[in-house]
């Protein structure tokens, strides 16, 4: 048994597919030692594929075959593509030689690195730290902040996304999250997104930061306003607040600059890197801060405040510097821009021809989200997409609302096809709505179709009906062969 589990991974690591009895066991293996409840929740939207033949904006699907192309890109993580050659080739000449180096010894892989990003950072912003990933930094902003202010509020806002660590779950502004670990850190307020007099409101000369996502993405792909981020750089300015902008999936072209706080013209104090600064490579995150006393003293002060034994590794280094490279020598933001301009007018477009579907369309560069009607639409798209040879997933934060992350580095013609299949999957949605919309005018029953347990129930008997109904077109299908 072990020599057969053996040959399935390796099977799908050389990239060749797998039977349908084996795809099965690797399932069962999943549910058995990882999480049973995320693959119910996954098989029910047809999520549940087996990633391989990963390349540019596409990946196949082991157990089937069928292409797919990615527009979740794990939140943002993929933007140079996947399975990209170049960032490979940058890692495996680092590995001819290096290995992930001693935690916070002096090396000129981080010194590169970090010359190369703050060289690109925004105004006076040119000095970093490393970090593992995207919460164990946000954990990081939050500590260098009340450490260097002496100052315990933290502003964050409603639905915002922050990770899931100590201090960065706690700036969550979703209960979802938090309900469960509470009481978690003290000090910490929520304001209504884009809502600069509910700051105003709330901040002090005891608040030691506002954080804030320029884009926020797990809430539903909500754009902050230029002048509301101008007008918090002022409260701050003010109170004495530092600013601090959580660019983990906004930054590295996402939105059409290298990074998002770019089209305001505001520059925060600190800022949170992670994500695609890997390559989906090898994993890296960042923290930026300004060169101002009050927090390059703090720091000088205390070195080691917020150690990191992985973020920063030299080889993390030779591939994010590589990603930063990549990103300037194809023009990738310039690419966002426009590609995110094509695809946001079809999808303007489309929401047009199905007012009964789509609620808005909304986002910057190639982050971009749906708002469908109801909740329980979210889901149902995500089935009908992947059917139609695209992988979206709905958010998080907001079911109703669908995000659409492309790699940036997506061309006109792949564009297209995505339009094209987002198209299709609204025509299949039809069929369904004369059953699903009356049901939804009824109050309770509206309820319980939004709820994301009943959802994952409902889809998952969906799809086995599906699979029953193939298995038996198959039988006969050899039969009358």
């Amino acid at each position: 048994m072990e020599d057969d589990k053996f040959q399935m991974v390796r099977k799908t690591v050389e990239a060749y597919l797998l039977t349908e009895k084996e795809k099965t066991q690797v399932e069962a293996l999943f549910g058995r030692h990882i999480n049973k409840g995320q693959l119910k929740y996954l098989k029910a939207g047809h999520l549940d594929v087996l990633e391989t033949h990963r390349q540019g904006v596409r990946f196949k699907d082991a157990a089937t075959g069928a292409e797919m192309i990615d527009c979740f890109t794990s939140a943002g993580c993929f933007n140079v593509g996947r399975h990209n050659k170049e960032i490979l080739e940058a890692l495996d000449e680092a590995l001819e030689c290096l290995d992930m180096g001693s935690y916070n010894m002096v090396s000129p892989y981080k010194m590169a690195f970090a010359k190369k990003l703050v060289s690109l950072a925004p105004g006076d912003i040119n000095h970093m730290m490393f970090a593992s990933g995207g919460g164990d930094a946000i954990d990081g902003v939050i500590k260098l902040a009340r450490g260097a202010t002496g100052r315990k509020e933290i502003i964050s806002t409603i639905k915002a996304y922050h990770g899931h660590t100590g201090f960065a779950l706690s700036a969550n502004g979703k209960e979802h999250y938090r309900e469960h670990f509470e009481p978690l850190m003290p000090g910490f307020a929520f304001v209504p997104f884009n809502d600069l007099s509910a700051v105003k409101a709330k901040a002090s000369k005891d608040t030691a930061a506002i954080i804030v996502e320029p884009v926020q993405g797990e809430a539903g792909i909500f754009v902050a306003d230029d002048d509301y981020l101008r007008g918090l750089r002022q409260i701050c300015d003010d109170l004495g607040i530092m600013l601090i902008f959580d660019e983990i999936q906004t930054g590295f072209g996402r939105t059409g600059k290298f990074f998002a706080s770019e089209h305001s013209g505001i520059v925060p104090d600190i800022m949170t890197l992670a994500k695609s600064i890997a390559g989906g490579i090898f994993p890296n995150a960042a923290i930026l801060y300004r060169d101002i006393d009050i927090l390059t003293d703090y720091v000088n002060k205390n070195p080691t405040f917020h150690p990191s034994y992985s973020g920063g590794s030299d080889l993390g280094c030779c591939v994010s510097l590589k990603v930063l490279e990549f990103i300037e020598k194809d023009r990738l933001c310039e690419n966002a821009e426009k590609m995110g301009s094509r695809l946001k007018g079809a999808l303007i477009d489309l929401m047009r021809e199905n007012p009964k579907i789509i609620k808005e369309v909304r986002g910057r560069g190639l982050m971009l989200g749906i708002e469908y009607i109801h909740e329980f639409m979210g889901p149902m798209m995500s089935d009908a997409l992947a059917k139609n040879g695209v992988f979206a997933a709905y958010s998080g934060n907001a079911p109703q609302v669908m995000r659409f992350m492309l790699p940036i580095i997506v061309t006109q013609e792949e564009i297209d096809e995505v339009i094209n299949a987002i198209r299709a999957a609204l025509k299949s949605m039809k069929v369904l709505l004369p059953f699903a919309l009356p049901a939804a005018r009824i109050p309770a029953i509206r309820d319980m179709l939004n709820n994301e347990h009943i959802q994952t129930v409902l889809f998952s008997w969906i799809r086995d009906i599906e699979d029953m109904v193939k298995k038996g077109l198959k039988a006969i299908e050899r039969r009358l062969q």
